[in-house]
């Protein structure tokens, strides 16, 4: 039997994750999912992509989402409250332009000190959500193009298989940010053919297999790039047509619930 392995929602984009054994999942995905991003001061987000610092900041949304958590090493914890009805500034999310209610001058210190360099934080405005993309392309807020991510432990383990052989370190399902981990599945990649499936209650539809980028090279538990893995070996078997290298299945959310780590998966369309 397939089931959830490992259930992740990451409160602030591009930040650490936080792996829960129940998460309420809504149309945008499980519930307080990149709530929150990191801006420049101009709007526009930061991402792993060009800074993996953010990597070792871990966030918890408490107290009903009034309160935030943060930590990071060598910088000390700092619980904020959320500002609901701020300022609003812009926020550029890759191409879309939207807006953000600003967390205020002790959230942006804390931040600019971890990072080295002047940034605001965000907050999504309640009700915020932008459509996605692909099949189904579902509803987001500042995900960057669909609700889900949904990875299978068959898949890093034949993933790690290979970079083994090649005399390479395995990297770990982190690398890859997942928010629904599916083990039972015997056959790697599995996801590559779901279309429409269910996690519990939960029913998720297929929008794209995920195209990966830097991100997966960096280190997740000290926010430095580690090398070309797995980038490399995934070049060898899973390069799509468009040049990138895939890994995992973006999704959307068809119907909300509850969902448990334990809960059955049941494919209920292939491809």
């Amino acid at each position: 039997m397939a089931s959830v392995s490992a259930l992740t929602y990451y409160p602030i984009k591009g930040c650490a994750g936080v792996t829960v054994d129940r998460a309420d999942v809504g149309w945008t995905g499980l519930v307080h999912d990149r709530s929150f991003v990191v801006t420049k001061p101009d709007g526009r987000f930061l991402s792993q992509r060009t800074v993996s610092r953010l990597a070792v900041v871990r966030a918890q949304v408490l107290h009903a989402g009034t309160k935030l958590a943060l930590t990071a090493p060598e910088a000390g914890d700092v619980v904020l409250d959320v500002t609901a009805d701020g300022p609003m500034r812009p926020v550029r999310v890759h191409h879309w332009d939207g807006t953000g209610i600003d967390q205020g001058d002790e959230a942006a210190a804390w931040f600019s000190d971890v990072l080295d360099m002047p940034v605001r934080l965000m907050r999504a405005p309640d009700g915020l959500t932008r459509e996605g993309s692909g099949d189904e392309p579902g509803r987001i807020r500042y995900a960057d193009s669909t609700a889900l991510l949904v990875t299978s432990l068959s898949a890093l383990d034949g993933l790690n298989a290979r970079i083994l052989e090649r005399g390479a370190d395995p990297v770990p399902m982190n690398r890859f940010r997942p928010n629904i981990v599916v083990t039972g599945w015997p056959e790697p990649h599995t996801e590559d053919r779901v279309r429409r499936m269910t996690a519990g209650p939960v029913e998720i539809g297929y929008g794209k297999k995920d195209i990966r980028c830097v991100v997966t090279t960096v280190d997740q538990l000290i926010g430095e790039r580690a090398g070309p893995e797995p980038l490399r070996t995934l070049a060898d078997y899973r390069r799509e047509p468009d040049g990138g290298v895939s890994f995992g299945m973006k999704a959307a959310v068809l119907r909300p619930g509850e969902i448990f780590v334990g809960d059955e998966v049941v494919v209920t369309e292939w491809q």
